[in-house]
């Protein structure tokens, strides 16, 4: 078999180099060039020193795209970068899957409130399929561009969707509350990831208006066909990489524990990633893997419906999650290459 030939633009980012990590040992694809305008010359190695002597190639500029036959790019680049890319490149052969956010919600308009800036390829927003495999993989399969979801939206999602799809819990409100380790701020160096203010440390950020709620939020709609209410707090953990989510949700009618475990396993019967877990989940349970773990419990005295998702961030959060669109887009097994152990302790 040919292998599909990839190319992964923005090398210097935890996303990139995890795309690496994850695609060096894929079956069905090579890896064909890696762009850094900041570190154009340079070998990936010199980036990331733990590829030495596993991928040395030299990271090229975007601007010499043209001269590579690829099949799919990865776009590892920051949201408002990604949708110049899309709008300059959107009539190649190569299929896209951007791991920004540039592409995720459901109108321009939304993009400009929460993200503060406008949007250049509306065109985009309407052509794009929202990236979860476990609740899109038809339309996935068929896709030109694939908006692979946010990490926080992840955990999210996967924990509420067989509830929003079978209309059993109220919209209104949805408290979800997430823990992620510093990895989701990115590796530039700014003040919220630095040693000293993260290490033996906990707290909250983006109260109220942090960007992932609208695509969460989006999402949700989608399943329910009804308007929903997202309350989402972000909480950054002195850990390097990992999502644990909590949410909150209200039953419509009586939703016991064995009644909520049929619901889940029969949503997510065909779901390769979906773990139900009969123990808690902790995000040692999925580090280094694609797995979501989902526990699903019910609390008689408080009626609500207590759910703990985790992934990690860095793979079912982001470049894992990539990877099974890949392959989807490329009619593969959607496991394929994604056999990635947790790593635990």
């Amino acid at each position: 078999m040919t292998k599909k030939k990839i190319g992964i633009i923005g090398a210097t980012g935890y996303t990139g180099s995890e795309l690496v990590r994850i695609l060096k040992n894929h079956p069905a694809v090579e890896i064909s060039l890696i762009t850094s305008e900041s570190r154009t010359g340079e070998r990936f190695s010199d980036v990331h020193p733990f590829f030495q002597d596993i991928e040395d190639q030299k990271l090229i500029s975007i601007n010499q795209i043209e001269a590579f036959d690829l099949d799919l790019v990865f776009l590892a680049l920051p949201h408002g970068v990604s949708m110049d890319f899309v709008k300059k490149f959107h009539d190649y052969p190569f299929k896209i899957v951007d791991l920004s956010g540039d592409f995720r919600l459901n109108s321009a308009v939304n993009y400009k409130q929460w993200y503060q800036m406008d949007h250049v390829y509306p065109e985009g927003i309407k052509n794009a399929i929202f990236g979860i495999p476990e609740l899109f993989c038809d339309k996935i399969k068929m896709a030109k561009l694939v908006a692979n979801p946010g990490c926080f939206p992840t955990s999210a999602i996967l924990g509420l969707a067989p509830l929003m799809s079978s209309q059993l819990v109220e919209t209104n409100p949805i408290i979800i509350d997430s823990k992620s380790g510093v990895t989701g701020a990115g590796v530039k160096s700014k003040p919220v990831n630095l040693y000293s203010n993260v290490n033996d440390n906990f707290k909250a950020y983006g109260l109220k208006n942090h960007r992932h709620t609208i695509e969460i939020q989006n999402i949700l709609d989608q399943l329910s066909g009804k308007e929903t209410m997202v309350q989402f707090t972000p909480h950054l953990l002195p850990v390097d990489r990992g999502i644990l989510t909590t949410i909150y949700v209200r039953p419509l009618g009586i939703l016991d524990a064995e009644k909520l475990g049929t619901i889940y396993h029969d949503f997510y019967a065909d779901a390769p990633f979906v773990r139900l877990r009969r123990q808690l989940p902790s995000i040692k349970d999925v580090r280094g893997s694609n797995y979501c773990d989902l526990h699903v419990s019910y609390d008689a005295r408080t009626n609500m419906i207590i759910i703990i998702s985790v992934i990690d961030n860095l793979v079912k959060g982001a470049s894992g999650q990539a990877v099974q669109n890949m392959n989807l887009m490329f009619a593969l097994d959607e496991k394929t290459g994604l056999n990635l152990l947790p790593v635990n302790p």
